[in-house]
């Protein structure tokens, strides 16, 4: 038997995807300043269930904006607190497997956030771990492919940003 690679298993799924059988989420990449560096750190945890390397995510909630359900999911999910963007930074896919036992393709909204601060306390502290990686070593432990490329994306991203704010800025 053949082991279905994480793009086959999406694939067979793609009918739910173009018959509109999804579910939607909104994430954060949280983004921090090394300190006395001009480069770029993002966050990953672990998920709850199978310890996989992913970002802070989760479902719409009443009366928040998707940028404020990103918001909230970081300081849940790691203890972060900070803005995130309003407009989203990209999308991506990945399979969740429900409590019922079937699997939905999810369709993930990202949002840039900047991290303030962190708290030792937050909701779901000890469920997962955190690390604080570059954005191309971060892409390399996630396993979802859109994932990985909008990772590899952030520091060209805010670097731009950044010089639109402030043209004398590296």
């Amino acid at each position: 038997m053949t082991k279905k690679t994480y793009l086959r298993q999406l694939a067979s799924e793609a009918d739910k995807l173009f018959t509109g059988h999804t579910i939607e989420q909104y994430a954060a990449i949280c983004y921090r300043w090394r300190p006395g560096k001009q480069d770029v750190e993002v966050l990953l945890i672990t998920s709850r269930e199978s310890g996989r390397w992913v970002i802070p995510k989760g479902w719409p909630m009443d009366r928040k904006l998707p940028h404020q359900v990103a918001e909230r999911e970081a300081w849940e999910e790691a203890g972060v607190s900070g803005k995130a963007r309003k407009k989203s930074f990209g999308y991506y896919t990945y399979l969740k497997s429900l409590d019922t036992g079937e699997t939905v393709p999810s369709v993930v909204q990202v949002h840039l956030l900047e991290v303030a601060g962190m708290s030792a306390q937050f909701p779901e502290h000890g469920q997962r771990q955190l690390k604080w990686l570059q954005p191309n070593e971060a892409a390399a432990l996630v396993r979802e492919p859109e994932l990985k490329g909008l990772l590899r994306m952030v520091e060209a991203a805010i670097a731009k940003d950044r010089k639109a704010k402030d043209p004398t800025a590296k």
